[in-house]
């Protein structure tokens, strides 16, 4: 039996409670050594003392605002290049559709062709259904359009050309997106080629001229038969302007010449 500081034994019930909490003091130290060991390992600083500085080399959360801006940078030129691929690709897309609906239609005309003993070579007489886009009557006819001193794709020497030749192509002489009575198409155009007027409602009701897939209308030009001077080709001059719509360098069109 244990006895006091004076001597006299201690109850058995108090020494075993007194041993008790000598062991319990001693796991609750180990346990806090082995948490404060844990968290080292595991990339967790334990904080410094007030007044401390942290020790060089230990782990730090978050990110610095050098690494932030670095991260930025690189998003940045990523999202730059996928943009100019992106343009890229779409532009030749453009390029190669613009190339076939030009060879498609020339095959069109040379029918054209053969059965009248001429090209289409005229001026549009019709006035274009009341809606939206507003279209007015032809001011000029396929004689009048030069591709050596026109490049404005956008305007309307163009589209008025370019309507003569869809009139006599499709045979739909009122633009009303249906070949009239007694007159042969030698080609047909998908609704998303043309020039559409729609109505209040939003219904397509006619067609004005036809656009290149860069949204601009066609180039088609009899010019050359009338001044041989003018144009290129003395049999017709068919082209695209490849989205330009100013200046009349032909190096980056599309074209039949």
């Amino acid at each position: 039996m244990r006895k006091s500081a004076t001597g006299a034994p201690f109850p058995i019930g108090l020494a075993h409670a007194l041993r008790v909490l000598a062991n319990a003091s001693r796991v609750r130290g180990l346990f806090s050594r082995a948490c404060r060991v844990g968290k080292v390992r595991f990339g967790e600083a334990p904080k410094p003392a007030r007044g401390t500085r942290a020790l060089p080399g230990l782990p730090r959360n978050g990110f610095t605002l050098i690494e932030l801006l670095v991260v930025m940078a690189i998003i940045l030129v990523l999202a730059a290049l996928v943009l100019s691929i992106s343009s890229y690709v779409q532009n030749k897309g453009a390029r190669s559709r613009a190339e076939a609906e030009i060879a498609a239609m020339s095959a069109a005309i040379e029918s054209y062709k053969a059965d009248n003993g001429i090209y289409p070579r005229g001026q549009s007489t019709s006035a274009p259904p009341t809606g939206t886009p507003r279209y007015t009557v032809a001011t000029i006819g396929t004689d009048d359009l030069d591709a050596r001193a026109d490049g404005v794709s956008n305007g309307k020497s163009y589209q008025d050309a370019c309507r003569y030749l869809y009139e006599q192509l499709t045979g739909d002489g009122n633009l009303d997106l249906a070949t009239d009575g007694g007159r042969k198409s030698y080609f047909w155009f998908r609704e998303p080629v043309l020039a559409r007027i729609r109505n209040s409602a939003g219904t397509v009701i006619g067609a004005s001229h036809i656009n290149d897939p860069f949204g601009n209308s066609y180039g088609y030009s009899t010019a050359n038969q009338s001044v041989p001077g003018e144009g290129y080709n003395p049999t017709f001059d068919l082209w695209s302007t490849a989205g330009l719509t100013s200046g009349t360098d032909s190096t980056q069109w599309i074209k039949n010449w």
